[in-house]
């Protein structure tokens, strides 16, 4: 099992943010995301996976866009949003 596979099996919601570089709406999503992961600390695990370099777990779970968020708690998809999203709405689906 991969190290993603193991952060993803945990009870802890993991929020995973599939970006690029080059994506400019990545860029802009990326200071809500950092200020998400320091609100949720200890409550929500908050990683980036940059699709370029990763792009087996990109193709794995689909992301045909970027950013795309997925949610997961214990292996499951729990929620998921492909695009930009405001922090409120976002720090809304992580009180899951």
């Amino acid at each position: 099992m991969s190290a993603f596979q193991e952060l993803i099996q945990s009870e802890t919601p993991v929020l995973v943010d599939f970006y690029a570089d080059w994506c400019g709406p990545c860029k802009s999503m990326s200071p809500i995301i950092q200020e998400v992961a320091r609100i949720t600390e200890g409550r929500t695990r908050v990683i980036k996976i940059n699709i370029d370099k990763n792009q087996a777990a990109a193709a794995r779970y689909h992301v045909k866009a970027v950013p795309t968020f997925l949610l997961f708690k214990k292996g499951e998809i729990i929620w998921r949003h492909s695009g930009m999203i405001d922090q409120m709405s976002l720090l809304k689906q992580l009180s899951i």
